[in-house]
């Protein structure tokens, strides 16, 4: 049973246990708190403290040295550390939700090690998996999985990777939600004087990702050459336990960084909010934000605008004036829906929005394109000699 005491903090009970650290053998604390005031409870508070002396586990410490015999939950979490330099953070926060959330949970209540994984484990926890998530979600599981192996194949930790036999769930086909015309044209009259108003018309307009619409800076707006440039991006991803706004000078992909031509009517509106936000500046004084000066959309203090409010306003707009409930992100399917509707190509559409390869862009979209169908439709008619239908009573049975 470990040693732990009662300690006041906040004017609540906490419960402070003392344990022995497998790896280094120093001495470390673990606060919990009882959730009950000082006052009256110091008899319940003790009871609480008894209960979680006995109950209590030391956390297992994680060994910082590659093994084969190692488990192989522990590899995976290890393998977390090892690849955190060379990816974005972007990316190490999603492989870490993944791997801590689902991977690591499963596989470490089994005795199962990095040599004596079989593609027969891995294939039970996709079925075990796919009670509860989509199959999409288990294919992005499987990618985990099989990068992580892989670099134990790497490492001289196993001889191949068992992730190579597994067989992964179909993808199911998405269909994105989006606006029509004037469903976009509702939109945009409820938000005119919206104070995140230009941030959607500029998101709905242009197809933007929010991580785009966000991180578009002033130097990305050429007034002279009337053009806007996709090249930098503000989200939040959840590091170290807490959520964290990430900035970065990249765009999603190498495909993502393009330029977009500025239409008279956006010119003038980001010229407005540039006047506006200097006049704020001189306005709020020292109170005012300086730290996000070179930013387009950021609030009348000059603060950057966290990207789930975004999202969460976004919601509350469409709801408020009675219009379909579609996700921020389906802004930009209305983008391209729109696009489509016009006749403008699958590859314009692609350079537009930025995907890496039209593939994407066409797995999306694809089933929008009904002005290719019926072109197709007209040309197998003009090039097939069709004969005319003759209709006459008869029941088709031999």
């Amino acid at each position: 049973m470990v040693a732990g005491h009662l300690q006041i903090k906040n004017d609540v009970y906490y419960m402070v246990l003392s344990y022995t650290d497998e790896q280094t053998g120093k001495r470390k604390e673990k606060w919990i708190s009882t959730g009950l005031h000082a006052k009256g409870n110091k008899t319940r508070a003790e009871k609480m403290l008894s209960d979680a002396r006995k109950t209590f586990e030391p956390p297992k410490s994680q060994s910082s040295d590659l093994s084969s015999d190692m488990k192989f939950s522990d590899y995976m979490l290890l393998w977390l550390e090892i690849i955190r330099p060379t990816v974005e953070k972007t990316t190490y926060a999603s492989y870490t939700n993944m791997v801590k959330s689902k991977i690591v949970p499963y596989f470490e209540k089994k005795d199962i090690t990095v040599a004596s994984l079989r593609a027969k484990d891995i294939q039970m926890f996709y079925a075990n998996e796919l009670k509860t998530v989509s199959p999409n979600t288990v294919i992005h599981e499987h990618a985990n999985i099989h990068r992580a192996l892989k670099y134990a194949v790497k490492m001289d930790l196993i001889d191949f990777n068992p992730a190579d036999k597994v067989d992964r769930p179909k993808k199911q086909k998405y269909i994105a939600e989006h606006y029509n015309l004037e469903e976009l044209a509702a939109l945009f009259e409820a938000t005119k004087t919206h104070y995140l108003g230009l941030l959607i018309q500029v998101t709905a307009f242009y197809g933007l990702r929010r991580s785009e619409v966000l991180g578009l800076k002033w130097d990305a707006i050429d007034f002279e050459n009337k053009t806007i440039t996709i090249k930098h991006i503000l989200t939040s991803v959840k590091l170290d336990g807490k959520q964290t706004i990430v900035r970065e000078d990249r765009a999603k992909t190498k495909s993502s960084l393009r330029s977009l031509p500025l239409v008279p009517r956006f010119e003038t509106a980001f010229k407005e909010l540039k006047e506006q936000q200097e006049e704020n500046r001189r306005v709020c004084g020292d109170c005012y934000c300086t730290e996000y000066l070179d930013y387009i959309f950021v609030n009348g203090l000059g603060k950057i605008y966290n990207p789930n409010m975004v999202t969460e306003v976004f919601g509350k707009i469409i709801k408020a004036n009675g219009l379909r409930k579609i996700r921020f992100h389906d802004l930009r399917h209305s983008c391209a829906s729109l696009l489509l509707a016009n006749g403008v190509t699958l590859k314009e559409i692609q350079e537009w929005l930025g995907h890496s390869d039209i593939a994407t862009t066409a797995d999306i979209y694809s089933h929008l394109d009904f002005k290719s169908k019926i072109s197709s439709a007209y040309l197998m008619d003009g090039v097939l000699n069709l004969p005319e239908p003759v209709i006459k009573e008869d029941w088709g049975v031999e």
